[in-house]
């Protein structure tokens, strides 16, 4: 090699150069390391898209999900068109209920023009509608043999209370019976009935005792509220 072209190495004090590469163990044994796969999205089996802003059954002021055709358990149970409703005319429900659009649509209607108005400032107006039954495969009240419930279609919603923003309530089964508190019940029972094809409260029997059951059903001889 000529002297121009070597190569010198120097070494720093305390610093140990190798000109070679260190002679691998004989008993080295090369491992594979498994690394985890990315975890699989789980498949959404009930909600659809709904519209960028929550919106549902073309009505602005209702906001929820679009789901999946809910087959029934029972015969005559069951939505084609079912939607899972959070909010109307801007009063939130205590849970999101599944409904059709034609229950939404005169649930949004009651809150915006009965229960908004009725309510006005007391208690800082409502806030919410405690929800106690929506959708449910069943009969009425639940009884053998009995013709399936409209919860049962996806027509009915029952309402324990009416919630208001300073943390009161006008509950049906406290406040149906005192002066004003009743009398402001009483007046959200009448204004469902028309929205509502049904409309049943503590009148109408023991079973609601606790709650307003509202539903779309429709009859000939016109709304049947008790």
């Amino acid at each position: 090699m000529r002297p121009d072209r070597m190569i010198v190495l120097t070494q720093a004090p305390g610093i140990k150069i190798s000109i070679r590469p260190q002679v691998r163990p004989s008993n080295l044994v090369r491992t594979r390391v498994a690394i985890p796969a990315a975890p699989a999205t789980l498949p959404v089996s009930t909600p659809v898209a709904a519209t960028a802003s929550g919106s549902i059954c073309g009505i602005r002021a209702i906001k929820g999900q679009n789901l999946q055709p809910i087959p029934g358990k029972l015969s005559g149970c069951g939505v084609t068109s079912p939607v899972r409703v959070s909010s109307v005319a801007g009063v939130a429900l205590s849970q999101g209920a599944i409904m059709d659009c034609t229950t939404a649509k005169a649930l949004n209607n009651w809150v915006k023009n009965s229960v908004k108005p009725i309510v006005g400032r007391l208690g800082g107006g409502a806030t919410s509608l405690q929800v106690i039954a929506h959708y449910s495969c069943r009969t009425r009240n639940s009884k053998p043999g009995a013709k399936i419930s409209e919860h049962g279609k996806g027509h009915a919603i029952d309402i324990s209370a009416i919630n208001l923003k300073n943390g009161s309530s006008l509950t049906v089964l406290s406040g149906w019976r005192k002066n004003a508190e009743g009398k402001l019940l009483k007046s959200l029972h009448r204004a469902a009935c028309g929205p509502f094809g049904t409309v049943l409260g503590p009148n109408a029997d023991r079973h609601h005792q606790d709650h307003f059951h509202l539903d779309t059903a429709r009859y000939r001889s016109g709304s049947y509220c008790r």
